[in-house]
């Protein structure tokens, strides 16, 4: 079966805007919600986006950042996915 891009949803997304990385619930289809770490997105001097770049290795600021709001993301998640 072909991949379908109207088909892949993104439910809820956080940012961090110190270290531009992005965390997302997804959804493809009826599947079942899923947690995607990355992209990042940086920002030019200018104050603009630049293009997604990979997630890649996590720093220090990634790790707290994640720390902080991964009872948010779990919540969310469990809330979409239903029951365990």
């Amino acid at each position: 079966m072909p991949y379908e891009p109207e088909k892949d949803k993104v439910l809820q997304e956080w940012k961090c805007e110190e270290t531009g990385l992005m965390i997302s619930i997804n959804q493809y289809a009826d599947g079942e919600p899923k947690v995607q770490i990355g992209p990042r997105i940086l920002k030019k001097k200018d104050g603009t986006a630049r293009a997604p770049s990979r997630a890649g290795r996590l720093t220090i600021e990634d790790i707290s950042w994640l720390y902080d709001i991964i009872d948010d993301v779990k919540e969310e998640l469990s809330r979409r996915a239903g029951p365990v």
